[in-house]
């Protein structure tokens, strides 16, 4: 998962919180899949529908992290072990408070910021 906030991060230049992860990757799917078309062929869709399947057989975390494993070491042996990711244009990503997007998302709900 740190991965995904490092990805994400970098590419819009933003620091994200857990629940504007989903609008960042809208932002940022388009221009991976430019920048890595591979990921959107057919094939790649057949391997995550795949690694999806295994997923359902088992709740064992464990079980999980290594099909998971697996999958990834299949996937490096067909891309590569790095892609080398560009950020998008910063016009293409919307920075909103973390607190403000929450309450947009959670319309007469309580939020509690807590400040360090």
């Amino acid at each position: 998962m740190e991965s995904v906030y490092d990805v994400l991060n970098f590419m819009t230049g933003d620091t994200l919180f857990t629940h504007q992860l989903p609008r960042a990757r809208g932002e940022c799917k388009p221009y991976l899949l430019k920048q890595f078309p591979q990921l959107a062929t057919p094939e790649m869709e057949s391997e995550v529908a795949e690694l999806v399947e295994m997923l359902k057989t088992t709740s064992d975390e464990d079980e999980n992290d290594k099909l998971v494993a697996e999958w990834l070491a299949k996937q490096v042996t067909r891309y590569g072990e790095y892609l080398l990711v560009e950020q998008i244009p910063m016009d293409d990503h919307t920075v909103k408070d973390p607190a403000e997007e929450l309450a947009e998302m959670m319309p007469g709900k309580p939020i509690i910021v807590v400040r360090t």
